[in-house]
């Protein structure tokens, strides 16, 4: 599936870009509004992110244009404003959906996979990895046939290891697809939740999943201990 990301700000929108392209969407990025609308009205997508506060033509114009236009790709607004006017501005001015900033890339991909099965284009799909297997919709997990019960963050941190299995994710990039993306705690944090699921899903059974790249990062592996 496509989706085109109307964002300005460049760590949102790489943080965004790089987290739904885990998730194997194929993302495009535009930085501005008159950017935004005309690959909105030219290109085909899936749905589009449409950030509000945008240089040249905000989102709400975009948003009406492109419905003026006869464009219905489903969109999900983002903007740092809060406050119900600004939800129903969005909303009367033709948007799926809103989300306000600060906001996890988990309540992001929820929101986006929403919108996705309320335009008809399914459920996504279990992921297997070894003796590991998730249900990302139903948000279940097993280990070896097992089911495993996740917290709401364990199963977040667990789900982008598995979509990029064999790959090494940095700290960094946990931060970045699991928390806030101006998280500003304790980077170990991840370390703690690693390790929670290591005791959850490889310790009991045996196995040796989800191995610590040093200097690096971790990489979720098929392979058992």
């Amino acid at each position: 599936m496509k989706v085109l990301v109307v964002e300005d700000d460049p760590k949102i929108a790489a943080a965004v870009k790089r987290g739904l392209e885990a998730e194997g969407f194929r993302v495009e990025v535009a930085a501005d509004g008159d950017e935004g609308w005309w690959r909105a009205s030219e290109g085909v997508y899936d749905l589009v992110v449409l950030d509000i506060l945008l240089p040249r033509r905000n989102g709400y114009l975009v948003c009406r244009d492109l419905r003026a236009a006869g464009v219905w790709t489903p969109i999900l607004m983002l903007t740092a404003k809060g406050g119900d006017l600004d939800e129903a501005e969005a909303l009367d001015t033709g948007a799926d959906d809103f989300l306000t900033k600060p906001f996890s890339f988990p309540v992001l991909l929820a929101r986006v996979r929403a919108l996705l099965r309320r335009s008809g284009r399914g459920r996504p799909a279990p992921v297997t990895v070894g003796s590991l297997r998730i249900d990302p919709a139903a948000r279940r997990a097993w280990s070896s046939g097992v089911e495993v019960d996740l917290s709401r963050r364990e199963f977040d941190v667990l789900e982008l290891l598995v979509r990029r299995a064999g790959e090494v994710v940095s700290k960094d990039q946990l931060l970045d697809g699991v928390w806030e993306f101006d998280f500003a705690g304790d980077p170990n944090i991840v370390e703690v939740y690693v390790g929670r699921l290591r005791r959850k899903l490889d310790d009991p059974f045996g196995t040796a999943h989800i191995v610590t790249v040093r200097g690096a990062g971790y990489r979720l592996d098929g392979a058992r201990a």
